[in-house]
């Protein structure tokens, strides 16, 4: 015990000493950074404000990503996913296929038959690799009418 008091009393000196303050050094951001920003460039915003202290939140006020983005579409009055089904007024054939839009190289299309409902769901992975995809059960013929990024048929996607 007592060399641990005589440890201390040797430190107490150097812990008495005055701390020298440290430079405090200021990075500049360059001009386009800053430029950029009071521009108000750059990706949407999709973090909603919260609730104040005491409130209940609103779906508004608390949603964020891809739910907000979906949320503030539907109060524009946009369907931001597209999730009409498919017209289907005629049976597809080899000469005149049912066209599936898509901004990706691939999509998942279930068909039902014509007249709609003649069999149960038959999901399809339509794509860009075929020109033509036919459904196993009724022959209905679909094609991919894709209207997204060139880069994405070459393998420039992260997927």
């Amino acid at each position: 015990m007592a060399s641990i008091l005589r440890s201390f009393k040797a430190i107490s000196p150097a812990l008495r000493r005055p701390i020298v303050a440290q430079k405090q050094i200021n990075f500049a951001r360059t001009f386009t950074v800053s430029a950029n920003r009071s521009a108000g460039h750059g990706p949407p915003q999709l973090l909603g404000p919260g609730a104040k202290a005491g409130e209940v939140p609103t779906d508004e006020a608390q949603s964020t990503g891809i739910e907000r983005f979906e949320l503030l579409g539907k109060l524009e009055g946009v369907d931001v996913f597209d999730m009409r089904p498919l017209e289907i007024t005629r049976l597809g054939t080899v000469a005149e296929p049912i066209p599936v839009y898509s901004l990706y190289p691939e999509r998942q299309v279930g068909c039902t038959g014509y007249p709609a409902d003649s069999h149960d769901t038959i999901w399809l992975n339509v794509n860009t690799e075929l020109k033509n995809h036919r459904c196993p059960e009724c022959g209905s013929v679909y094609t991919l009418n894709f209207q997204g990024d060139e880069a994405l048929l070459h393998g420039g996607g992260h997927h």
